[in-house]
């Protein structure tokens, strides 16, 4: 196995909270006296993984999560309250716009100076200083102050730096948030190819897209703490249905109160609902439906993703299947999906208690589920197709 380039051991992070006179200066001094804060913001809780040589690796959280936080103590522009982030070899950080250029120099300036506090200077920076310039592509403007560029002219210039650098760590924090859609996919093509190269990744980005494509493996911070790490599928997966369902609050919600006829809640019920067998091609379902007045009811069935997007739908009426009597008012169905083409996602199975002629809906009940798998296409559905080339 390749060596571990980084190691986060058990780091966590506490800012000091300034509330009143004089509080700034005590933390300052149980900072100077390496005593740890007893109270304060906690952004980082107990963080621990490592990242091998030549592996790509990807932070994913909300706003807030940490990650930036955490991204600066392995940068070393920060320091832990507790745990280390211990690292192997050169490390190249694009972390907060802007950072390390100096606002009344000239891009040209601020490339030299860079460059050289990152050991790259005299003949060896000008051999490389076109090829920079270049990658950057921002014109005359290279020779105007920092402080009169776009903010996507200051990342176009920190990426083209780091190209020729080529540091054995490379960590990125929403770099391909900012600029065209050119230069960003210039970035992605450079990025692949330095990770084929050998090169490794650290990446942050809410582009859950750019995560699957240039990283292998994934943390997901919620609140400083680690929720999930695994692979950048299982874990974009994850993190995709929290958000859909954190999203779907009011809108299920809505739908509740649409589906249920208070008045006549109760008359037919689901009382049982199962699924079984889970895979990325299909699932199985059972299901119970109680009927107050022991007439056989109908049963719909639906799939949405999880912030309520409908996918599929059908009912026991439309596909003549009646429910098995099992007795006592309880009526039973069971179905199979073989063969589906559902994309990678959290999804929601929903079963709704419908009346003998399929026209009300009495009651709804549904099941959380995940569709596994590592792919990149985007909706809800795989669809058939052929490329002609």
């Amino acid at each position: 196995m390749s060596e571990i380039l980084l190691t986060v051991s058990h780091v966590s992070k506490t800012f000091p909270r300034i509330r009143r006179h004089g509080a700034g200066l005590a933390a300052l001094a149980r900072l100077v006296m390496a005593k740890p804060l007893s109270e304060g913001f906690h952004a980082l809780t107990d963080i621990d993984f490592n990242v091998r040589r030549g592996e790509s690796f990807a932070l994913v959280g909300e706003n807030g999560a940490g990650k930036s936080t955490l991204l600066k103590i392995i940068a070393g522009v920060l320091q832990p309250s507790a745990g280390s982030a211990k690292r192997i070899g050169t490390v190249g950080a694009l972390l907060e716009l802007g950072a390390g250029f100096h606002p009344e120099y000239t891009g040209r300036e601020n490339l030299k100076l860079s460059a050289a506090l990152q050991g790259l200077a005299g003949a060896a920076f000008d051999a490389q200083l076109d090829a920079i310039i270049a990658f950057a592509d921002i014109g005359e403007h290279i020779d105007a102050p920092i402080k009169t560029y776009s903010s996507g002219m200051v990342v176009r210039l920190g990426f083209a730096l780091v190209t020729a650098l080529k540091p054995d760590l490379l960590i990125t924090d929403e770099v391909l948030a900012v600029g065209d859609e050119s230069f960003q996919n210039k970035c992605i093509t450079w990025m692949e190819r330095y990770l084929a190269d050998g090169g490794t990744l650290l990446l942050v980005s809410h582009s859950l897209y750019h995560v699957k494509k240039l990283t292998q493996r994934a943390v997901w911070l919620d609140h400083g703490a680690m929720r999930m790490v695994g692979s950048s599928s299982d874990v974009s997966i994850a993190y995709q249905a929290f958000h859909e369902a954190k999203q779907a609050g009011a809108k299920q919600e809505a739908l509740a109160k649409d589906d249920l006829d208070a008045s006549a809640l109760g008359q037919y019920a689901v009382t049982d609902l199962q699924l079984d067998d889970v895979t990325e091609t299909g699932m199985s379902v059972r299901g119970r439906i109680k009927s107050r007045d022991g007439r056989r009811p109908q049963v719909a069935v639906g799939i949405v993703r999880m912030d309520g997007t409908p996918v599929y739908g059908t009912t026991s009426e439309i596909d003549a299947a009646a429910l098995r009597d099992a007795g006592s008012g309880a009526f039973e169905f069971a179905l199979t999906f073989s063969e589906w083409a559902l994309l990678p996602a959290g999804y929601k199975f929903r079963a709704h208690a419908m009346d003998p002629e399929g026209m009300r809906v009495y009651d709804t009940v549904e099941r959380d589920f995940t569709v596994l798998g590592d792919s990149r296409e985007q909706g809800l559905v795989r669809l058939p197709h052929r490329w002609d080339v």
